[in-house]
């Protein structure tokens, strides 16, 4: 899918661009690099800026994953030819993960040294912003090559320029005279704040909301909802693809399916034997179980070295810039030949026709003998997997989705509706697989006419079994007990034992958690005082003050740490008055007896004569025997 911004960078006779603030930078990059690829000396770092911003173990392993395994023996071999490709990878450093972005450029030329060179300009950095990098590469990457090492110090100043990353939300960020419009990813406690069901489908609500899904799953369009469970129990996955941009975009494209739940497994959109954890993977033995995790690989060793591994992905075509065949897909991983020459819907009843042919049954089983090692001899799109699907495919969904047929012209416009339309469903199947956990992650308000100086209810304690035994009785709900086979429940069994669930949910309670006390505070500086105070008990009043009183002091220590919100100085000041019109109906004794503190005495400020409230003429000094008024040490 073609994302080439309408944007130019020219090289301009000005001054030098004033050095960038490093911190500034690193609010959105961690480092650029232009690597090259010698035939003699292998990949070198020739440019690294800021310098000295990775050490040198990094930047040995980020210049073997910026290129791919070998020079392509599928791109036409011309005199003089140049192909350019994006992809991405990902890698553990520090706790933490680093994403790299890839400009490579493959240039055959018979004059130069063995016929040719490859260079890559990579854009490293802590964040999944695939969106926002994509588009910088496709700027700054010509440009590295148009006028060299000027060009990281020009996109550099910029970069440093922007406003820090506000997550979930739209941005223009400008670059020179224009700008990248770009929509970023909600951060972790944002998705984890989301409401059920989710608003407006069509922002992002996950990682990789930009990945091209249609496209990179083209040829396997009837086994998305095999994929969707995989991802969603965190299974291990390697996916094959001819070329780094095809397997990078097809895992980013797992990643999103199955938004908005935060996938919690590793993953590695493009993973090369000269990774650190290659050695780990490559030392299992037969019948040990493969580690959760995602793997993007072009390099056909992976399919001897990392046996283990449960379940096997091909995607893609050897001929990226050829219009590829649609599929003729089945349960079992054959794959068609029909061709569709016009515009309109896809033929899933020729699919399905095709889908119990004798010849497609023979290959059926053919492949399934020879397993994944079949690709070894010839590339073909395909699954292989023993696992047993509960999810059967939605047909409703696959016939709304537009084919371009053989016009390539048309084909960009295709993907985006489809992406679209496939989007939705998967972004509405994921929500209503959660909504069952929904009265575990539900924040309360007080109710009418209640105090909300009291402490909030806690959440509904969570207990799997006891879950499991209520979904049991009272089914998934509507949208998934149609699309959903007899076991079902055994998919929530699994989500729940699997490596994403935990994650989520402790994610998700503390997000509520949080809303809920954001809830109680506002309606503590929206309460009516003197209205509540006339429907209270005398205990109740004063219960009530020690409530105010440890309120108040709390948001005054958040004020001073620099923690308060917005509105804490009013909430500040709204506490106070409710404290000293709770103080007020007090007999004066009591009062007396509390202002003997100096801190409560300053929070009270002053001492004014007693208000009757209706109901109360006094409060009786007997019951200041019986409750708590020492929050403050006396």
């Amino acid at each position: 899918m073609n994302r080439s911004p309408s944007l130019s960078a020219k090289r301009e006779a000005s001054p030098s661009p004033p050095s960038p603030n490093p911190s500034a930078l690193r609010r959105w990059v961690l480092a650029f690099c232009v690597i090259r690829f010698d035939l003699e000396q292998g990949q070198t770092v020739e440019e690294l800026y800021p310098p000295d911003s990775l050490p040198s173990d990094l930047q040995l392993l980020v210049a073997f994953s910026s290129f791919p395994d070998s020079m392509s023996h599928h791109h036409p071999r011309h005199r003089s030819s140049i192909h350019d490709s994006i992809f991405s990878f990902r890698f553990p450093a520090g706790g933490a993960f680093i994403y790299g972005y890839v400009f490579n450029r493959q240039r055959q030329d018979e004059r130069l040294p063995r016929g040719g060179e490859q260079k890559s300009v990579v854009v490293l950095s802590h964040y999944p912003y695939s969106s926002v990098f994509r588009l910088l590469l496709q700027i700054l990457g010509p440009l590295c090559f148009d006028i060299g090492r000027a060009a990281l110090d020009l996109v550099a100043s910029h970069v440093a320029a922007w406003p820090p990353p506000s997550p979930g939300s739209p941005m223009d960020l400008p670059i020179g005279t224009a700008a990248l419009r770009v929509h970023l990813p909600p951060s972790p406690d944002d998705l984890a704040a989301a409401p059920f069901p989710l608003a407006n489908p069509s922002v992002p609500h996950g990682l990789f909301h930009d990945a091209d899904l249609f496209a990179a799953f083209r040829g396997l369009l009837l086994h998305l909802w095999t994929l969707w469970e995989l991802m969603l129990l965190g299974e291990p996955i390697l996916v094959i693809a001819p070329t780094p941009p095809q397997c990078s975009e097809a895992v980013a494209a797992l990643v999103s399916l199955v938004a908005p739940l935060r996938y919690s497994v590793d993953f590695r959109p493009y993973f090369t034997i000269h990774d650190p954890d290659f050695a780990r993977l490559n030392s299992l033995h037969e019948g040990d179980a493969f580690p959760p995790m995602v793997l993007g690989v072009t390099n056909l060793f992976f399919l001897k070295s990392l046996k283990n591994i449960p379940h096997v992905v091909s995607v893609g075509s050897p001929s990226p810039n050829s219009t590829r065949v649609l599929p003729v897909a089945s349960i079992s991983p054959s794959i068609g030949t029909g061709r569709n020459t016009r515009p309109g819907r896809l033929n899933l009843e020729k699919l399905s026709l095709n889908k119990f042919s004798p010849s497609s049954l023979l290959n059926a089983v053919k492949r399934r003998r020879e397993g994944p090692l079949c690709l070894m001899t010839e590339h073909k799109e395909a699954v292989w997997s023993t696992y047993s699907a509960t999810m059967k495919p939605d047909t409703a969904v696959l016939n709304r989705l537009i084919d371009a047929g053989m016009s390539p012209r048309i084909e960009e416009s295709m993907s985006v509706v489809n992406n679209e339309i496939l989007r939705r469903h998967f972004l509405e199947l994921t929500t209503n697989f959660l909504a069952p956990f929904g009265p575990y992650l539900r924040a309360t308000t007080p109710s009418e006419g209640s105090s909300p100086f009291v402490e909030p209810p806690p959440l509904p304690p969570f207990h799997a079994d006891e879950f499991l035994n209520g979904l049991a009785a009272r089914g998934p709900g509507k949208f998934l007990t149609k699309r959903m086979r007899s076991n079902w429940l055994d998919l929530y069994r699994r989500f729940l034992e699997g490596y994403n669930f935990m994650p989520w949910f402790q994610r998700k309670r503390a997000a509520v958690e949080k809303e809920q006390c954001r809830l109680w505070r506002q309606a503590r500086i929206n309460i009516d005082i003197h209205k509540l105070l006339s429907k209270m008990s005398e205990v109740e009043i004063v219960d009530s003050f020690n409530a105010i009183e440890r309120h108040l002091i709390e948001e005054i220590q958040s004020q001073q740490s620099g923690g308060g919100s917005a509105d804490s100085t009013v909430a500040c000041q709204k506490l106070k008055g409710y404290l000293q019109a709770v103080f007020n109906v007090l007999p004066k004794d009591m009062q007396q007896l509390l202002l003997f503190n100096p801190k409560r005495a300053a929070l009270l400020q002053g001492n004014p004569e007693p208000n009757k409230v209706p109901g109360h003429p006094s409060v009786h000094s007997a019951l200041v025997s019986e409750t708590n008024l020492s929050f403050l040490p006396l």
